[in-house]
């Protein structure tokens, strides 16, 4: 769980997921391992890239990122917010609201970036709105993990806390 900070609402309800070597193999084999696995989660992969090296978050979506060359530390929670080592393999889930910001990054650092079916992400560098925080805690819950399907921490963790 990470707590508001200054303009990043992070996300009352939900904790941030970490899932460490989640699949192994080299870059291709590990991009199409990841849309294959999100795919079948309903969590469709829409981008491939790296990630942003400035403080932002996604207000529309819950996202998940699965790493697939390199490693990074990833700062979440906004400006000031964990320090987080992520390597090629690990997966990281990031509830609506949760800032993140590339610190540094060494090889070619790449991640595939996926969405809960129906929800449509935003960047967002700046504060909600009282009315936006309302949007965004109303959210639909996904259905499935995006890593272990109709089990892990989404239905175990994340449907409870609604």
């Amino acid at each position: 769980m990470l707590p508001p900070s200054d303009w990043v609402p992070n996300n009352r309800k939900l904790p941030v997921v970490l899932y460490r070597n989640v699949l192994q193999g080299d870059d291709e084999r590990l991009i199409d391992g990841f849309e294959a696995m999100f795919e079948r989660n309903r969590w469709p992969v829409q981008w491939r890239d790296g990630i942003f090296d400035y403080h932002h978050f996604h207000s529309t979506a819950h996202e998940v990122l699965g790493v697939v060359s390199g490693s990074a530390e990833v700062i979440l929670g906004g400006p000031g917010g964990r320090v987080v080592h992520l390597h090629a393999g690990d997966v990281v889930l990031l509830p609506a609201g949760t800032g993140h910001c590339l610190q540094s990054f060494t090889g070619r650092f790449r991640v595939v970036g996926g969405y809960p079916e129906g929800q449509q992400w935003d960047i967002r560098r700046d504060a909600l709105t009282p009315a936006e925080v309302q949007q965004m805690e109303a959210l639909p819950f996904p259905a499935s993990d995006p890593v272990h399907g109709a089990a892990g921490p989404v239905p175990e963790h994340w449907l409870h806390a609604a």
